[in-house]
C-alpha cells in the first residue's frame, strides 16, 4: 500500500546563535524547498531571502529592485531597522547603498578614481608596511588575537590613509568603528552614538580641508579633498553627501575586509592541506594560487552574508515567486555561492577553482566600489602571516569560536592563534 506522500522536512531556524556558526546546512534547505523565502527577521521586519545562484544575479541587477529605503511599506513598529543604525539621525542616508540612479551613476563616478587599479597599486607599499606594523606587534609574544590585534585594524587604517583622515585623529576612528562592529556586545545605543561622533568628526575634517585646499590637485589627492574639489567645481555636492560618502567607504570598506581575513585565516587554519599548498606556492614565489585562493575564499565562506536591502518599485516575480511593491528583499549571497547549479562540489574549500564567479561582492551597479583596495588588503595580510608565522594554528577548537550577530556580514567574534614566537 501506498500512503501520502511525506511532507517536506520542516524549514530550519534562521538567525539564531547555532544558524550563526554554520548557515550553509540552512541556505541548502532553502534553496531546495523555499528558495524565495519569506521571514520575519529579529528586528521584526518581513522580508524575502532569496538564495539560488540564478534568480540572486538577477535580482542584484533587477532596476526594479530600488535601494532607496522610501520604497518600503514597513509598518510603523519597523521603522528605521533596515539600516545601519543612527544613519537617518545623523543624516548620512545619502550614500551609495541607499539610492538609485541617476544620484548613483553620479556619486559613484565622482568617488570611483580612488579605487581605479592604479590608484591601488600605489597603495600596496603602504598596505605592506601596515601589516607587517601590526605583526610585528605581537610576533614575538607567540599567540594573538587575529581579529581585534590584525584583521580589525588593518582595513580601519588603510582606509583613514585612502580618505585622508590625519594619522593622529585614527585611533578615534578605530574606537568608533570597534563600536559599530560589536553590534549588540556594545552598551545599548553604542552604535548610533559611534556614528554621531563619526559624522560630526567628518564635518569638521571637510571644513579643515576645504580651508586647506590647494588650488591645483597633487598626485594621489586624499578621498575627502578630490570630493570637496569636485564639489566646488561644479559637481554640486552637498556637505551631507560628502560626509555619507566617506562614512559608507569606511562602514562598508572596513568590516568586509575584517571579515575577508578573519574568515580567510580560520577557512585555511581548519583546511590544513589546503593552507600548506598556498604556503608552499608563496615560497616559491608564485602569486597564482594566491589569486585565485583569496576568490574562492570570498566565495566559501565570505564576509558579507546578505547583500544590503531593497525594496520592489513594481510587481515582479523572482524564482517564480510574486513579490509585491513596497516588499522588502534580501539576497543571500551566502546562500548563492553555495550553490551546486553553479559551483562543482561547492562546500569543498579548493583554492585552485578557476570557475569562479562568485558574488561576495554583489553584482550589477552596486557591484562594491572597494573590492580592489579589499582584494589587496586580503592577499596582502594572507600572504604576509602565512609566510612571516609559517606555523600558525588555532589556540582553540573550531568549535568554541563565536560569530557576530548581525544580518548583513559574516565574521568572527575573536581568532585566537598560537605559532612560535618571531623575535622582531
Amino acid at each position: 500500500m501506498h500512503g501520502e506522500p511525506s511532507p517536506p522536512p520542516a524549514a530550519p531556524t534562521l538567525f539564531d546563535w547555532e544558524f550563526a556558526a554554520n548557515p550553509y546546512p540552512a541556505y541548502a534547505w532553502l534553496r531546495t524547498h523555499s528558495p524565495v523565502h519569506r521571514t520575519r527577521l529579529p528586528s521584526g521586519v518581513e522580508a524575502w531571502l532569496v538564495t539560488r545562484y540564478a534568480d540572486a544575479r538577477r535580482a542584484l541587477a533587477d532596476p526594479r529592485l530600488s535601494k532607496n529605503p522610501a520604497h518600503h511599506d514597513e509598518p510603523a513598529h519597523a521603522r528605521g531597522r533596515t539600516g545601519i543604525p543612527g544613519e537617518r539621525k545623523a543624516e548620512l542616508m545619502t550614500h551609495l547603498l541607499n539610492i538609485d540612479p541617476p544620484d548613483h551613476t553620479r556619486l559613484r563616478r565622482l568617488v570611483s578614481t580612488a579605487f581605479t587599479p592604479r590608484r591601488v597599486a600605489e597603495f600596496a607599499p603602504r598596505v605592506q608596511e601596515l601589516t607587517d606594523r601590526l605583526i610585528d606587534g605581537f610576533a614575538a609574544r607567540g599567540e594573538a588575537d587575529l581579529i581585534h590585534e590584525f584583521a580589525f585594524p588593518l582595513p580601519i587604517y588603510a582606509i583613514c590613509d585612502l580618505l585622508g583622515v590625519p594619522r593622529e585623529d585614527q585611533d578615534d576612528f578605530r574606537d568608533w568603528a570597534g563600536m559599530m562592529i560589536r553590534h549588540g556586545k556594545g552598551p545599548r545605543g553604542g552604535v548610533a552614538r559611534s556614528v554621531k561622533k563619526m559624522r560630526g568628526y567628518l564635518a569638521e575634517l571637510i571644513h579643515r580641508k576645504r580651508e586647506a585646499l590647494p588650488a591645483e590637485a597633487a598626485p594621489g589627492e586624499d578621498l575627502v579633498s578630490g570630493l570637496i574639489r569636485a564639489s566646488d567645481e561644479g559637481e554640486h555636492l552637498t556637505e551631507n553627501e560628502v560626509a555619507a560618502m566617506a562614512f559608507i567607504l569606511l562602514f562598508a570598506g572596513f568590516e568586509t575586509t575584517v571579515n575577508l581575513i578573519g574568515n580567510g585565516t580560520h577557512a585555511l587554519l581548519t583546511h590544513p592541506e589546503q593552507r600548506t599548498r598556498l604556503q608552499d606556492s608563496l615560497a616559491a614565489g608564485d602569486m597564482g594560487l594566491l589569486e585565485t585562493g583569496v576568490e574562492e575564499l570570498l566565495r566559501f565562506d565570505g564576509p558579507v552574508e546578505l547583500a544590503t536591502w531593497r525594496f520592489a518599485t513594481r510587481p515582479l516575480t523572482i524564482g517564480g515567486q510574486d513579490i509585491a511593491p513596497g516588499e522588502a528583499v534580501l539576497v543571500v549571497l551566502a546562500a548563492a555561492d553555495r550553490d551546486p547549479e553553479r559551483f562543482a562540489e561547492p562546500d569543498v574549500l579548493d583554492l585552485t577553482r578557476r570557475d569562479n564567479q562568485h558574488l561576495g561582492y554583489g553584482h550589477g551597479i552596486h557591484y562594491c566600489l572597494g573590492a580592489p583596495l579589499a582584494r589587496l588588503e586580503g592577499r596582502t595580510a594572507l600572504a604576509t602571516l602565512l609566510t612571516r608565522l609559517p606555523d600558525l594554528r588555532l589556540a582553540v577548537d573550531s568549535t568554541e569560536l563565536r560569530w557576530r550577530g548581525g544580518l548583513i556580514m559574516r565574521g568572527l567574534r575573536t581568532l585566537p592563534v598560537e605559532f612560535a614566537p618571531v623575535p622582531n
